[in-house]
């Protein structure tokens, strides 16, 4: 990871530092780029909460080889990890890796990695071309996330994220936020229940909806006829001043959990991350900004790289808390 890291501080110059903590202090209020909007504020809030929740030791147990398998939306997992839907390379990481190898490498890597990844969309059109050519050529496996266009553009996307071979597609609603995309005339929008009632019903797929941060809008989505949430505030880079997921997850998943599935995103670094976003009451976690630094510093080697790492701090966060199966987490695995 070191090489990969390194790789990464040359390609990204100018769009990410590649902080030794990406915790969004140093690149405040760089949009495009790989920061938080404004203050950052929102970027660092999913850092913070994250932080202020520590692990109980326990070692007086035979636990020696966790188990980090998982299932979510009816797939099998090696960890329940997906790499979050990032796009514009060319504008938000500098450019000198193509829309085409960045994306291929997050999908390829996640594949042989044996989890999910999931791709973006954007302005101009080879972002979503990208995005669908790599799902395509891995079989459809990959989750499509399209912004929440006009109807026009939202269902040619859609059905052409269903074309590419995708049996999951979601939907960032929290990029509704993009106020640039309706100045460049490609308006995105938030949307009223009935209208994305609408949407799932005519994708014809399992759908999930990203950008929820309160309960209601929790249940909102189930009411829609999502299949699963994402506890997510688009990385910080939509809304200033908003709290970090992991301060509003827990409310979401006392009130969602076994109705809807629960994914969560913002700040997740580590396995021992992941490992706390779960007993937090996700059911499985996004991770943004890491992935797109092993991605550029090292394709889809950098990106299993990365994704051994992760396993490997996941497995030995498990063994020092007495978690045996994240299937069965310890009541009192957080302090």
């Amino acid at each position: 990871m070191k090489e990969i890291r390194k790789a990464a501080r040359e390609l990204m110059a100018g769009f990410c530092r590649v902080c030794p903590v990406c915790n969004g202090k140093a690149c405040a209020g760089e949009v495009p780029g790989m920061g938080g909007l404004g203050t950052g504020a929102s970027f660092m809030a999913n850092v913070e909460a994250l932080a202020r929740h520590t692990f109980n030791m326990r070692l007086v147990h035979d636990i020696t080889e966790p188990d980090t398998g998982a299932e979510l939306l009816g797939m099998k997992m090696s960890m329940p990890v997906l790499a979050a839907p990032i796009g514009g390379v060319a504008f938000n990481m500098g450019g000198k890796r193509t829309e085409q190898e960045y994306i291929t490498a997050i999908i390829d890597g996640c594949r042989s990695g044996g989890i999910i990844g999931c791709t973006g969309d954007g302005v101009p059109p080879f972002i979503h071309e990208a995005a669908f050519a790599a799902i395509s050529a891995a079989d459809g496996h990959g989750i499509p996330f399209i912004k929440p266009w006009e109807d026009a553009e939202l269902y040619d996307k859609l059905e052409k994220a269903r074309g590419a071979g995708a049996s999951i597609i979601g939907m960032d609603i929290d990029a509704a936020g993009l106020i640039t995309l309706r100045k460049m005339g490609r308006p995105v929008s938030a949307k009223p229940v009935e209208k994305l009632r609408e949407i799932i019903t005519r994708t014809g797929t399992k759908f999930i909806l990203k950008g929820v941060m309160t309960t209601e809008d929790a249940k909102l989505a189930h009411e829609a006829g999502a299949h699963a949430i994402v506890v997510s505030n688009h990385g910080g880079r939509v809304l200033d001043h908003t709290p970090g997921t992991a301060d509003v997850l827990p409310k979401i998943a006392e009130e969602m959990k076994g109705k809807i599935e629960i994914i969560v995103d913002g700040g997740i670094r580590t396995g021992g991350d992941v490992l706390k976003m779960l007993r937090l009451g996700a059911d499985a976690v996004m991770i943004g900004r890491p992935f797109s630094v092993a991605a550029m510093g090292g394709l889809t080697e950098g990106v299993g790289v990365y994704i051994e790492s992760l396993r490997t701090e996941l497995m030995q966060a498990m063994v020092m808390t007495g978690t045996r199966s994240l299937k069965h987490l310890p009541s009192d695995l957080l302090h």
